[in-house]
């Protein structure tokens, strides 16, 4: 598949089959996660890969409970992976002086590279960002000062092709050579 294939067919899934995800796959989307460019090159980010059925189950089962119960669709798919960032790394200085968390972006560059290889090995992905991160962290045992900054549920989709997905148009994203304009609104 072409990387513009890739991009334009990539969806949510939220549906899996319960069939399991061959660890080589996975190890093909982290190595994917491996390239990410970060700030200073300190790649904030680890990976913890869940597919033990009974530790992924205890993780949906607090992860995804109480008002976070719309993501329980998750603890469905055959893996769930936390990505655990160090919000204390090195370019905080840099960080403080834009007031821009660096690390957030690099997790979320080096996210996506996982989530476009699964794609394209056939996996399904749902990125998530509403769940109980303190239950999931004791769950996990993730160390203090260390944050799950985000979850991936990955699998195999259920359905077929998703519908296209509804867009802005191109016009409504860019502006070129803005001269002293204020932007228009988003």
């Amino acid at each position: 598949m072409e990387l513009d294939d890739i991009i334009r067919a990539r969806r949510s899934v939220r549906r899996f089959r319960p069939d399991p995800v061959e660890r080589d796959k996975i190890f093909q989307c982290l190595e994917a996660a491996l390239m990410a460019p970060s700030a200073c090159n300190a790649q904030p980010w680890h990976f913890v890969i869940v597919d033990d059925t009974e530790l992924k189950e205890r993780l949906a089962a607090e992860a995804f409970s109480g008002i976070y119960a719309g993501t329980r669709f998750a603890g469905r798919a055959p893996v769930l992976v936390a990505v655990v960032a160090d919000p204390d790394w090195l370019p905080k200085a840099g960080g403080a002086i834009r007031k821009t968390d660096f690390h957030l972006i690099d997790i979320g560059i080096a996210g996506e590279h996982f989530v476009l290889k699964a794609a394209e090995l056939g996996l399904g992905t749902c990125w998530l960002g509403w769940f109980h991160e303190s239950k999931a962290r004791k769950v996990l045992g993730i160390a203090r000062g260390k944050k799950i900054e985000i979850m991936l549920a990955v699998g195999y989709p259920q359905d077929g092709p998703a519908p296209a997905r509804q867009c802005k148009t191109l016009e409504e994203i860019y502006t070129f050579n803005p001269n002293g304009q204020q932007l228009r609104q988003a």
